[in-house]
């Protein structure tokens, strides 16, 4: 007989508990369904991105988001009923056989399932840590979280502008800030090593892209809530345009990649006074490439915040901005 595991749950986040109990489930059965309610009087988070977290670290179990889950728990004999019937009625009459949990429900559920009750690591001595505990600081937590899970619950802010509009500057100002990490500008780094007769080659501006995508993501993993990010690809993308009025596929890929990738932009103004390093194209130049990154945000329906003023200015903006800010928020209501 083909046996069929299932557990539930909110999963606010998806922790290495939940891990463990799914692991533990696919070890013992042919088969893995989670189901995953909405929830949202326990999470912000979206259902869809928690359930993505699970299929992207198990790819081969099923995945049901109970979009109109019940929302009550506990262990009156009528909240007990409306999560039975719920779980029935969504199985169809699939049989399972081992009902996963390392809760109180476990009995009443794998009752109704007529499965075997599996209880797994009820005293949460093989990981020991609870959904609470994360929710109240998920960023001193972040050793139960997966690499998955983590880089969802950051912030990630980029400072777009054209070159000597402050860019570096506040993003190392804002890490120092919010006692985080921040993102150096790659482009600058490669550029200065690679260039040839101030020039770049299309391929070697999708090296810059890829190698900014990969040090960031390697960031994200150590950020404190946020990280903040000097320049995206679709900087690179208006460099490609700016120099070779071309733009090389990948790199059009990652520019659109990178459209939704951020939840926050920030666009340092050309108010404050040009820095005319050796690297750089003159103050002429700056206008007319910030005139050209607006106009491309603006096509891209992206919306922004313009830094201007002082160091003292820009960070202030910043701050308030971002204490108005809640990860997967309507962003408009800031």
């Amino acid at each position: 007989m083909k046996t069929l595991g299932l557990t539930l749950g909110k999963f606010a986040p998806f922790h290495k508990g939940h891990e463990f109990l799914i692991e533990t489930a696919i070890k013992e059965t042919d088969e893995v369904i989670v189901v995953i309610y909405d929830s949202p009087e326990i999470t912000s988070i979206p259902l869809n991105v928690r359930a993505n977290w699970i299929r992207k670290i198990f790819p081969q179990i099923e995945v049901i988001e109970g979009w109109d889950g019940p929302s009550d728990s506990g262990n009156t004999p009528e909240i007990m009923k409306v999560q039975e019937n719920y779980i029935n009625e969504l199985l169809n009459g699939r049989q399972v056989t081992h009902f996963y949990s390392s809760e109180f429900y476990g009995d009443h559920m794998s009752r109704s399932l007529n499965a075997q009750n599996r209880i797994v690591d009820e005293k949460r001595k093989t990981v020991s840590i609870s959904g609470t505990d994360i929710r109240n600081n998920p960023y001193q937590n972040r050793k139960y979280l997966s690499s998955i899970v983590y880089e969802d619950l950051v912030v990630n802010v980029v400072f777009l502008g054209a070159p000597s509009t402050g860019k570096s500057t506040i993003a190392e100002d804002c890490a120092k800030e919010f006692k985080t990490v921040y993102m150096p500008e790659y482009g600058r780094e490669y550029w200065e090593k690679n260039q040839k007769d101030r020039r770049l080659s299309l391929e070697q501006l999708v090296e810059i892209a890829e190698e900014h995508l990969k040090r960031e993501n390697k960031l994200i993993q150590d950020a404190n809530k946020y990280l903040f990010t000097d320049t995206n690809a679709i900087t690179t993308y208006m460099f490609s345009k700016y120099y070779h009025n071309d733009v090389h596929e990948k790199l059009l890929k990652y520019s659109q990649e990178a459209e939704k990738r951020y939840d926050i932009f920030f666009l340092c103004d050309t108010d404050i006074p040009y820095d005319d390093t050796w690297d750089r194209s003159g103050e002429t130049n700056r206008e007319i490439f910030q005139k050209q990154i607006i106009a491309d945000l603006k096509i891209r329906k992206v919306p922004y915040y313009t830094l201007i003023g002082t160091k003292d200015e820009r960070m202030n903006k910043v701050k308030s901005i971002l204490s108005r800010y809640h990860k997967f928020s309507n962003i408009t209501e800031l």
